[in-house]
């Protein structure tokens, strides 16, 4: 199994900064993506951004909303990932979740989630 926990949430202004980071543990050796989600009140689950292993290194993808301002990366292999973001705006108020996508075999992959951090940007 594959635990992840998100850290790093809290409040700041806009204009401001803040890091969040999600690491994982368990059997984390299969896992070749992660990603960034979050949900505001009434609002669907939106794709921040992704980092995914491929065969020459790794592919990142930002949402349209947040490229130029936030930045993904992993360290520690699979352990950990980390979602800087900058010139944060109210409208990047959201509950932010870690998402990982683990490769079993060639026929199964297990979906995992992190419980979320509280992300509130205003003045």
């Amino acid at each position: 199994q594959v635990q992840l926990v998100e850290s790093g949430g809290g409040s700041v202004q806009p204009g401001g900064s803040l890091m969040l980071t999600c690491t994982a543990s368990g059997n984390i050796d299969g896992i070749y993506s992660m990603e960034w989600y979050r949900q505001a009140p009434g609002e669907e689950r939106e794709l921040v951004a992704s980092i995914e292993t491929v065969r020459n290194g790794q592919s990142i993808k930002y949402a349209e909303s947040v490229k130029g301002r936030f930045t993904i990366s992993r360290i520690n292999g699979n352990n950990i990932m980390t979602l800087q973001m900058n010139s944060l705006k109210p409208e990047d108020t959201a509950v932010y979740r870690c998402y990982a996508a683990e490769r079993v075999n060639d026929f199964k992959i297990n979906n995992h989630w992190g419980p979320g951090t509280q992300v509130t940007v205003s003045s």
